[in-house]
């Protein structure tokens, strides 16, 4: 395969920023389907089991560019949370303070899970913005790309991203896809 997979990079003691597509349905703090929250959980226990800190970033709906509690990603938290059985720590937005907060009191820990809030709430993602995508890139020593359903969106999330960062591979859902 020409692409890297998450299987060809060396996790331990990384910050891996894996993007992943929790686009499900939310209504009044249920979530309604979890299949694609449940297809996300070989990539991140696979980097969790080679000592990884997993960041994961998601869009969830479409807010247009602004914070919008229906679309907030807290309630995948939690429910990441049960499926791994382990603490997912949320982080109130996806760049800035409360971010890079969150990823380092997790990597300082030795290790876990944080889930950033929605990318969409900030309209610089969509735009692929390149300074935005700096801004997520800092979060990580390495990217991760597990969202295959929004692999070709030229998001800085999904493509930005990329240029900021060492190394960027294939998760476990995307990498058959790719084949």
């Amino acid at each position: 395969m020409a692409k890297l997979s998450i299987k060809d990079l060396d996790l331990t003691g990384k910050r891996a920023f894996v993007r992943v597509d929790f686009n499900v349905p939310i209504k009044d703090g249920h979530i309604g389907d979890d299949t694609r929250i449940r297809a996300s959980l070989p990539t991140i226990t696979y980097a969790l089991e080679h000592g990884a800190t997993v960041v994961l970033a998601s869009h969830l709906g479409r807010p247009k560019g602004r914070p919008s509690p229906d679309l907030s990603l807290k309630p995948i938290a939690a429910r990441l949370s049960e499926l791994l059985g382990r603490p997912v720590t949320f982080a109130e937005d996806c760049i800035g303070e409360a971010a890079q907060r969150a990823v380092d009191r997790v990597h300082r820990a030795g290790g876990g899970v944080v889930l950033l809030e929605n990318l969409r709430f900030h309209p610089e993602e969509e735009k692929n913005d390149a300074a935005f995508a700096r801004s997520l890139a800092s979060l990580a020593d390495l990217y991760i790309n597990d969202a295959f359903g929004a692999a070709h969106r030229a998001h800085a999330s999904v493509d930005a991203i990329t240029h900021h960062v060492p190394n960027a591979a294939a998760g476990l859902l995307t990498e058959p896809e790719l084949r």
